[in-house]
Parts: C-alpha cells; sequence; structure tokens
C-alpha cells in the first residue's frame, strides 16, 4: 500500500510541475504534428505548411492576449471583430499614405482608441460588457459601411496595402514581434499592480474595491493594454491578408471566434501554466487543426465553422467545470 501511495504522489508532483507539464504538452503537441504528417502524406510538416501556420497564429495571439485581460477583469467586449476591421483599414490607409509609419500608427491608434473608448462606456455606465459590446459592434459596423460607399473615401477602403509594406506578415518579423508580445503581456499580466489589480476585480470587485483598488482607473488600464494588443493585430492581420472586408449585420463577431477558442483552451490550461503562456501554445493547436482540415478537403464556412463552433462549447464546458456561481 505504500509503495503504491508513493507513486500516486509522486505522479501529482509531476503533474503540479509547470515545467513538466509544460515540456509533456510540447511532446503532446509533436506527437500530434507527426500524425497529422502520416495522415496528409507528408503534407503538414512541408516547410511551406509549417510557414503558413506559424504566420497566421501571430494575429489571433495578440487577440487573445487582449480577451486574456478582457476576462481577468470579468469583462466581455463583442465589439472586438469590429474593431479589427476598422483598424485594418486604418494600417492600409495610412500605409498607402505615409508608408511603414502609418501602417504602425494607423493600425495601433484606432484599435487603442476604439477599445479604449469601449471600456470607458463600461467604467462609466451599468450596461452590461456584453450588451454594449454588441451595441459598439453595430456601430463600428456602420462606420465601415459609410466608409465603403462614401464617394471619397470608397476607393480608400477597396484598396489593398502595398505589398513592400506587409513586412509584418511574414517571417521572420512576425514572431520577432510575437516574441516582444509575449514578454510585454506576461510581465504586465503576472509582474505589475496593474496587472494583480485587474485579476482582483476579476476575482471580486467588492472586495477589490474595499482593498482600495479603483475600478474605475483599473477598468481603463484593461481598455488601454487590451487595446494596444488589439491595435498589433490589426496591423498583423492586414499585412497577412492584404485586404479587409467590410462585415455587417455583426458578422464581425465572427472575427474573435478562433482567438475566443484560444483563450477559452488556454483556461483549461491555466490550472498547469500560466495563461499569457498558454496562448501561444493554444493558438498553434488551433490552427493546427484547421489547416489539417483544410489539406483533407473540408471545406471552409460550412463544416470548418462547425466545427469552431463545437471547440468553442466543448472548451467552455471544460473550463467552467466545477465553477460556482454565474458564470459571465
Amino acid at each position: 500500500m505504500q509503495p503504491l501511495q508513493s507513486t500516486q504522489d509522486s505522479i501529482k508532483k509531476i503533474n503540479q510541475n509547470p515545467l513538466i507539464f509544460f515540456l509533456m504538452l510540447i511532446a503532446i503537441i509533436a506527437a500530434f504534428a507527426v500524425f497529422f504528417n502520416f495522415v496528409t502524406g507528408g503534407d503538414f510538416l512541408e516547410r511551406t505548411n509549417v510557414t503558413v501556420i506559424i504566420s497566421h497564429i501571430v494575429w489571433p495571439t495578440f487577440v487573445a492576449w487582449g480577451i486574456c485581460f478582457l476576462f481577468a477583469c470579468g469583462y466581455t467586449d463583442l465589439s472586438i471583430g469590429a474593431i479589427i476591421v476598422l483598424g485594418s483599414f486604418a494600417t492600409c490607409i495610412f500605409g498607402n499614405w505615409y508608408g511603414y509609419p502609418g501602417v504602425m500608427l494607423g493600425g495601433l491608434i484606432v484599435g487603442t482608441l476604439l477599445t479604449f473608448l469601449n471600456f470607458n462606456v463600461f467604467a462609466f455606465t451599468e450596461i452590461p460588457s456584453w450588451i454594449a459590446g454588441i451595441s459598439l459592434a453595430m456601430i463600428y459596423e456602420a462606420v465601415a459601411v459609410f466608409l465603403k460607399v462614401g464617394k471619397s473615401t470608397a476607393d480608400l477602403i477597396y484598396a489593398e496595402i502595398d505589398k513592400s509594406l506587409r513586412i509584418l506578415g511574414r517571417l521572420p518579423w512576425s514572431i520577432i514581434l510575437l516574441a516582444a508580445g509575449f514578454v510585454a503581456a506576461y510581465i504586465i499580466y503576472n509582474r505589475t499592480t496593474v496587472g494583480l489589480n485587474i485579476r482582483a476585480i476579476g476575482g471580486n470587485k467588492e472586495v477589490a474595491k474595499a482593498l482600495g483598488i479603483n475600478i474605475v482607473k483599473t477598468l481603463l488600464w484593461v481598455g488601454l493594454i487590451s487595446g494596444i494588443f488589439i491595435g498589433i493585430a490589426s496591423i498583423v492581420q492586414e499585412s497577412v491578408a492584404g485586404r479587409t472586408t467590410v462585415r455587417t449585420g455583426l458578422t464581425s463577431i465572427y472575427v474573435v471566434f478562433q482567438p475566443l477558442a484560444i483563450v477559452l483552451l488556454a483556461q483549461i490550461l491555466q490550472k498547469r501554466i500560466n495563461i499569457i503562456i498558454a496562448v501561444p501554445i493554444c493558438a498553434v493547436l488551433i490552427y493546427a487543426v484547421f489547416n489539417l482540415l483544410t489539406i483533407l478537403g473540408v471545406p471552409s464556412g460550412t463544416l470548418q465553422e462547425a466545427f469552431l463552433g463545437a471547440f468553442l462549447i466543448l472548451f467552455g464546458i471544460i473550463g467552467q467545470r466545477g465553477y460556482k456561481g454565474v458564470v459571465k
């Protein structure tokens, strides 16, 4: 009986060790990659395909990091997709006008300002964030439509960003940006007073207020921090795609489905590893699955979206298992 108990304790310690769990997770991902490569006849790990996977996880990862800060303080913003659309337009327009400074400032300013505006609405009104987010999404979509049909702006919206300005959509620059974003997100989330205050509000707003945390100020910080990540995501998304289409009828919400799936899966893993670390890992996992589906001929727009919806439900159920109280 004693040896059995000792073995169980050893296994438990291994599972609770973040480094060992991380290495086990990487080993599992590698095993799946080899399996996917076998299923696709060697196409999955072909150099070009691996490059595609890596390039396409960068902007969803930045969005996911932004959502991590939103969720950490207990808020949900469904207008992020519309903000990314407008930020991508700004990246293209100002990039074509002013070159690379326009690329950086266009998406970053629009993404940051609009997300910061959202959190002003959340902080100074009693409207539930998900309701306010939907309302703001419709407003931002209407702005995009107005720009699309306007005689003086239509050509700007239909334009494609100059290929010489799409460096951040290509390796190795996208990975360098991703590494810088990871360092910034990790430090802010885990090593700053603002990050601690954000998580305290998400844990219990009344207790956080009793401890002297300025709720409104902290929420505005969330809007600023999340806005920067979303603004960068807009820049990278436009750099990868080259052109962004206007979305109406709340279809902009679909833009955040993959980042949302990344965050929900990362929330499951955060019991073992830090959620900021888990996000890029989950981004690789999720995009690899959809890349596999594409190689196998599963059409996008139908079955792939059904798989994505199923993943969201599954990750949500697993992530909230054992949670007592109202799920926001």
